[in-house]
């Protein structure tokens, strides 16, 4: 549980994730959660909580721009039958895990609500801070609809609330409303197929063009904007040149997608750390034979994809997108990336590019005067081996959430 929210971390080797490098031991003074400076000999403060990181990394907390934090379970059939109390609680054990890796912001694309986040603003719940979209948006019979062929009951609320059906302009600007009115900080669409849903192909476009637009419209006009989940280059380019800022997944997409991704400062969310958790173990955490096949379908043309996103210089951030007892390999994303990017290049995804996609520069992904006071303190140094990223038992020393200590390992 917290400390304080005002501190002073002394001689941390600070990471500057704009940058790339290691800029020299500094002080890092947080005042009411924000940082207030950051130097090389801070004065102490009356009543403030000082902490000694004797050369260690210090470095911002981590973002994860796709998450479903009330999915505990990969089976999505069981996450229909129960309460919403109990998958709030199964949600506080996820976020209490994701803290302790070391990530202090989440983007949620499906599922999070303002009660969620609000519990962990507050510190009733112990968690990264909650971005949250609120119900995927959906066309019946699209990703978002986990109806099978043979079943008919109304599905105007899917998946334990990782969802809504809209069909038509009226119906997809009321949802979008809707979400807005909830609090929403972005909105989510199912533009496509996926792996998860029934009676949709991976390779279909979803939602008519009137009715993306109209989502577009509605997120503009709250100062918000559209994520859209697909799968293929046919089903990103159109949503793309209709205004959308992230594309989650874009497993099949082409060199006219990373143009178009270019043309519009949009971002890329790969989320390849879901795939290759449910290829090894999808069966056992629930996930039905056929959206496995789905997901060997897209598995090694997403980390192909990724890796010629990456060198045409799209905007590429830091997402899993990991279901139920998969979800503990949220740091996987670090080793798939490596493959194609540098250490430098990956953390950057994570931090100041995350910044970039929540519309919070300067407020998020790294240490500068203002910027929230989330931090974490690392026993070695990422730049140089990225596998210190991915134990967090062994090298993550501290995470500090807006000024607060939510793990201590230093001594």
């Amino acid at each position: 549980m917290p400390i304080s929210n005002s501190l002073i971390l002394r001689n941390g080797l600070l990471l500057d994730t704009r940058a790339g490098m290691v800029v020299g031991t500094r002080d890092v003074v947080v005042e009411m959660g924000r940082i207030a400076e950051v130097s090389e000999n801070a004065a102490s403060r009356d009543g403030v909580a000082e902490i000694e990181l004797a050369g260690k990394i210090l470095m911002p907390g981590l973002c994860d721009a796709h998450v479903h934090v009330i999915a505990s379970s990969a089976s999505f059939p069981q996450l229909l039958t129960w309460s919403p109390l109990y998958t709030a609680a199964r949600a506080s054990e996820l976020l209490r895990a994701m803290v302790d890796r070391g990530f202090t912001t989440v983007r949620d694309c499906g599922g999070a609500d303002f009660g969620l986040a609000r519990a962990v603003d507050e510190g009733l719940l112990d968690g990264p801070r909650i971005l949250y979209a609120g119900h995927a948006i959906s066309q019946t019979g699209g990703h978002g609809d986990m109806r099978g062929p043979g079943e008919n009951w109304d599905n105007c609320c899917c998946c334990a609330g990782l969802g809504v059906i809209a069909d038509g302009v009226s119906e997809m600007r009321r949802a979008c409303r809707e979400e807005i009115r909830k609090g929403a900080n972005f909105i989510k669409i199912m533009a496509s197929g996926g792996t998860a849903s029934p009676t949709d192909r991976i390779s279909s476009t979803q939602f008519a063009d009137e009715e993306v637009q109209a989502a577009i419209e509605e997120a503009e006009a709250a100062e918000i904007y559209v994520a859209a989940h697909v799968y293929t280059a046919r089903a990103a380019n159109r949503v793309l040149r209709a205004g959308v800022r992230s594309i989650e997944h874009g497993n099949l997409i082409d060199e006219e997608t990373f143009d178009l991704l270019k043309e519009n400062d949009a971002f890329l969310v790969p989320t390849m750390a879901t795939y290759q958790a449910m290829v090894t173990e999808g069966r056992e955490a629930g996930i039905p034979a056929d959206s496995i096949t789905k997901v060997h379908e897209v598995f090694e043309a997403g980390k192909e994809n990724a890796a010629k996103a990456h060198a045409a210089g799209v905007n590429m951030v830091f997402g899993t997108d990991l279901l139920g007892t998969m979800q503990r390999h949220q740091l996987s994303e670090f080793a798939i990336r490596s493959e194609f990017q540098t250490p430098a290049e990956t953390i950057r995804s994570a931090t100041v590019t995350a910044a970039e996609l929540f519309n919070e520069v300067g407020e998020t992904g790294e240490l500068i005067e203002g910027a929230r006071g989330d931090m974490i303190v690392l026993d070695g140094d990422p730049l140089q081996d990225i596998g210190v990223m991915q134990d967090p038992d062994r090298y993550l020393k501290l995470v500090v959430k807006g000024g607060t200590v939510f793990k201590d390992a230093l001594s």
